[in-house]
């Protein structure tokens, strides 16, 4: 089967240009003191903020990223948890788990540990995910975890501000590794608010925010110097000492962190910035020091080198000697200028709204297949989730259930050929809706840049049941974008769950390919900006059948094709635009198709409509509006909107319904 690639047609370049210039116009918006100008020193490696986008990315970076990585629990099940009993539950498990936390969990009794076991990703949905006097602990022997988005806070017993009666921890971790902190706020702790301990290893901290706290955050008690650490772009307010400690890192990189507001007690030695200990060798650039008491300190054993920071009303020690180590031998990354770390920082750190709202899954690179993705998703899903598909040929059959709406199917290719989902089943075995390549019987569910197909050879095959679906859906609410959807009869099923229940389904810059009732169902299906390609079967006569649409009667919308092309190598006059299909015989499916503003092939018969089973096309809903090409006519076998009731059958007046739905508003 011939596949043309993504083909927009016109008009669609100047929506996404509208686009990039909005991503380029928000890019430092709001940013403030970064237009302030850059200091002079490392400008080679100092690039501007770019998108917002680049702040929210779900990929760990620095130390993290290295040995492996850190994937969390990514491949695991995604649940969302609101009480103390199913984190810790999930939390301690053995196997995977991207663990939601939804809402103020407060922890009895206070003080206590949530054990978080290898393998997890422990996230704040959007911004409301708290932990309230409790700690997250990994002990020894711990792996692969993130942690994200959330607030931990208040386990602060009052009169104890130095913490030496309790060690009531925002997070502790004891000689464990690979492990990314990011986005989260922590304040007003027991003891310190980050304990990064005993020889842990390939650790990024980034995105943080430490308030309104003495000991901030602590690397190290261990003599060995192994620990190598990545803290970059987190605010350190109201803090007095530990912004970082680091005691025997074997690599500390510290960049574009944002440091106000310290503690003013008058203590000359233990109100302080960041300190580098023992044998640490530490890295620090393009930071912001604002009104910082000891700013960067390092032990006559240790090695400091600072480069492009500002320091603003700073006071004390400013060491710096050695050469400590290059970054750039171990990982990639971007500088933004100091003089804008203040404004990004205060933007783009603690926990943010679009973070833990979403969530993706990545095939393969985390679910072996898209099924397995959907499978993790949990039943009665309430945030939208992305399954992104990498490129590649994943030859599979996948079910999204009706209980797992608001599902992005994501390919991530250039071409939404890259991506395809493929099988081989007729309807001979399980009926035409188990040929379904993919089934969608979820609401709200998105595809966007991949290609369906089933590639049954029906000439290579004699059977009763040949019809090969690559796509059905029964749920409302569904998108297609920029999707291909391949086969021969019944190609593109859009249902509803029974006659009288009104689904809606929206397809746009799209391809459908097929020959007989390839597009078909009682859905309310527009398809806007498309290409249709009706095969050609080798008859000089009948070739087949676009449409085969069973809408319920009392239901004014069915089949509209708009805006779209429709191409074809059948000898012309040989295939039909449409057909009805009444179901099981069914009277009250009566077919309602509208085909308008739409290039017709030669291929296209002269009387395009045609009976089916008994039931006349006259009876049916049959009609165009505004058609043009080669098969194009008027004449008294093709049923012609008038101009005065062209206004009442649109794109919006087809999806709309009672919930104003109108997923073309995003072009």
């Amino acid at each position: 089967m011939t596949h043309l690639r993504s083909k927009r047609l016109p008009g669609s370049g100047t929506t996404m240009a509208a686009v990039f210039g909005l991503v380029a116009a928000l890019a430092l918006g709001a940013v403030g003191e970064a237009k302030a100008a850059a200091p002079a020193a490392d400008t080679a490696q100092t690039t501007p903020a770019t998108t917002t986008a680049d702040r929210f990315t779900d990929r760990p970076h620095g130390f993290a990223s290295l040995a492996g990585g850190t994937t969390g629990g990514a491949g695991g099940k995604v649940v969302t948890v609101t009480d103390q009993a199913s984190l810790a539950r999930y939390a301690a498990a053995e196997e995977p788990y991207v663990i939601r936390v939804k809402g103020s969990i407060a922890v009895e009794p206070f003080g206590s540990n949530i054990v978080v076991a290898s393998d997890k990703t422990i996230i704040g949905v959007g911004d409301t995910g708290e932990i309230v006097h409790g700690e997250l602990h990994l002990k020894p022997g711990t792996h692969n975890v993130i942690i994200r988005n959330l607030t931990i806070r208040d386990s602060y017993v009052e009169g104890d501000w130095d913490g030496k009666t309790t060690d009531f921890d925002a997070i502790q971790m004891d000689s464990v590794h690979h492990v990314w902190i990011d986005h989260n706020r922590f304040t007003r702790m027991g003891d310190g608010l980050l304990d990064v301990r005993k020889d842990s290893e390939y650790i990024t901290v980034s995105y943080n925010q430490f308030a309104d706290h003495n000991k901030a955050f602590g690397i190290g008690w261990t003599d060995n110097a192994k620990t190598q650490i990545t803290i970059d772009h987190n605010w350190f307010t109201g803090t007095k000492q530990r912004n970082p400690s680091a005691d025997n890192c074997a690599y500390a990189h510290l960049y574009n962190n944002y440091f106000s507001r310290q503690v003013a007690d008058g203590d000359p030695q233990w109100t302080y910035g960041s300190w580098a200990r023992g044998r640490t060798e530490m890295v620090i650039e393009n930071s912001y020091y604002d009104g910082v008491q000891h700013p960067h300190q390092a032990d006559a054993t240790a090695e400091l080198v600072q480069r492009g920071s500002i320091l603003r009303n700073t006071t004390g020690r400013h060491d710096a000697w050695g050469d400590a180590f290059d970054p750039r031998a171990f990982y990639g990354y971007r500088l933004d200028p100091a003089a804008a770390v203040p404004a990004l920082v205060k933007r783009f750190s603690g926990p943010q709204p679009r973070i833990g709202d979403a969530v993706t899954l990545h095939v393969p690179a985390a679910y072996p297949t898209v099924q397995s993705a959907v499978d993790a998703v949990p039943a009665g899903n309430d945030v939208p989730v992305t399954i992104a598909v990498a490129p590649g040929t994943y030859r599979e059959k996948v079910l999204v259930p009706a209980d797992k709406p608001k599902i992005l199917l994501q390919g991530t290719g250039r071409d939404r050929s890259d991506t395809v989902i493929v099988y081989n089943t007729p309807a001979e075995y399980g009926g035409s809706t188990g040929s379904a390549t993919v089934r969608i019987a979820a609401n709200d569910v998105t595809a966007r840049n991949l290609t369906f197909s089933n590639d049954f050879d029906e000439a290579a095959h004699e059977l009763k049941g040949e019809q090969a679906l690559a796509m059905k859906t029964t749920g409302d609410r569904i998108v297609f974008e920029d999707t291909a959807f391949l086969g021969n009869q019944d190609t593109l099923m859009t249902d509803s769950p029974k006659l009288t229940t009104v689904s809606r389904v929206y397809v746009r810059d799209s391809y459908i390919e097929g020959d007989v009732d390839f597009i078909y169902g009682r859905a309310t299906t527009v398809i806007e900006r498309s290409v249709i390609r009706a095969l050609s079967r080798g008859s000089a006569t009948n070739n087949g059948y676009i449409t085969a649409a069973s809408t319920w009667k009392d239901n004014p919308y069915g089949f509209l094709i708009t805006r779209s092309e429709i191409i074809s190598d059948a000898p012309a006059g040989s295939f039909h635009l449409g057909r009805p299909w009444h179901p099981g015989g069914e009277p009250d499916a009566i077919a309602q198709v509208l085909i308008r503003d739409t290039k017709l092939p030669a291929a296209i018969k002269a009387s395009p409509w045609t009976d089916m089973s008994g039931f006349s096309w006259r009876d049916a809903r049959f009609a165009e509006y505004g058609n043009y090409g080669p098969g194009a006519a008027v004449t008294a076998d093709r049923p012609q909107l008038s101009a005065a009731e062209a206004p009442s059958y649109t794109v919006a007046r087809y999806l709309n319904g009672s919930d104003g739905w109108a997923p073309y508003d995003r072009h």
